[in-house]
């Protein structure tokens, strides 16, 4: 199959959705990947963290890279369920080094206790994924007053970055979004969804519009710590997050959802291949795609400084000279 063959029926799979973001697309887009895939020890000394660690395709990563070689820190709100899925990947991966913590990334308080803990027990962090997520069934607050989506999605990965970074020079972030994010439009005016009758699928697909509309903002912002930062989208996989959220939505599209190993795909792949790719790009099935479909949901640039305004000031950080804070009234 020629290189242009690819890619158009790669482009196709991706506009049609459907078959695009089920295992249909995953299956089809895998065979062309095989001279592309991380070397066996790619992550070898390398140390990563994992937020969302206990399950679906936060586990599913963590014991990937594990198997690439990568020391792994996994982060889970719920110790009893990590100790599982330690278990379980040292099952899977007989010799795995992984280390657990408890964050809610949801509450800022305990990301800055995690976070002051790790800076403190190792060197560098050569990458870190943000995969923690949250489908609240109604509109909660955070101990901060922050709605949990927000809270959770956006915030509280900013957060840790940010306090990360004295350990993250050259470090690959990827952060894991949601294709649900391409019917929203960028809620500048109320990011914490105080207005309007609340729904927990739409607070979510905007705090992941949130998450690929402020990548570039701060991968300028991260720039000068060498850190690299990724959005992706895993496509619709069987994760337990969609038996518990959508179960209308599992029961008619299960037997098409991809594995939690093939949602995870990409997030290994941006952790690990080489050369490493560039950063403040949105990615799915290892290659980078559009972030708009829908021209009623492009932000402007004034809806992207005001939204970044709330967020460095909700978490009361420094404009730092030359990224796009500037912009946002910093």
């Amino acid at each position: 199959m020629s290189d242009h063959l690819v890619r158009a029926l790669d482009t196709v799979l991706d506009r049609t959705v459907v078959p695009g973001y089920t295992k249909i697309g995953y299956w089809l887009r895998r065979r062309t990947w095989e001279r592309d895939d991380p070397r066996p020890g790619s992550l070898a000394g390398k140390t990563v963290v994992v937020t969302g660690g206990s399950s679906g395709l936060g586990k599913a990563a963590a014991a990937a890279m594990a198997g690439l070689g990568a020391t792994v820190h996994l982060v889970v709100r719920d110790l009893a369920k990590g100790r599982d899925a330690v278990t379980d990947i040292r099952g899977d991966v007989p010799g795995a080094e992984i280390l657990l913590h408890r964050c809610d990334v949801s509450d800022l308080s305990s990301v800055r206790a995690f976070a002051s803990s790790l800076r403190g027990s190792v060197e560098r962090i050569d990458v870190l994924v943000h995969n923690a997520g949250a489908m609240p069934p109604s509109r909660q607050e955070t101990a901060d007053g922050h709605e949990v989506a927000f809270a959770t999605h956006v915030l509280g990965p900013v957060l840790m970055t940010e306090l990360l970074r004295p350990v993250l020079q050259g470090a690959r972030v990827v952060v894991v979004s949601s294709g649900g994010m391409y019917a929203q439009k960028l809620p500048a005016s109320d990011p914490e969804f105080r207005e309007g009758d609340y729904s927990g699928t739409v607070a979510y697909a905007r705090t992941k519009r949130m998450q690929v509309a402020l990548a570039p903002v701060l991968q300028e912002r991260w720039a000068a710590d060498g850190i690299a930062l990724h959005t992706m989208h895993p496509g619709w996989a069987d994760t337990p997050g969609v038996v518990t959220s959508l179960p209308v939505f599992h029961t008619v599209m299960g037997p098409l959802l991809r594995d939690s190993a093939s949602g995870a795909d990409t997030i290994v792949w941006l952790a690990a291949t080489e050369p490493a790719p560039g950063g403040g790009q949105f990615w799915m099935d290892r290659a980078p795609r559009p972030e708009h479909y829908l021209s009623r949901t492009r932000e402007s640039p004034e809806d992207l400084d005001r939204l970044w305004t709330y967020v460095r000031e909700s978490l009361s950080l420094p404009v730092d000279p030359g990224d796009s804070s500037r912009r946002a009234g910093g």
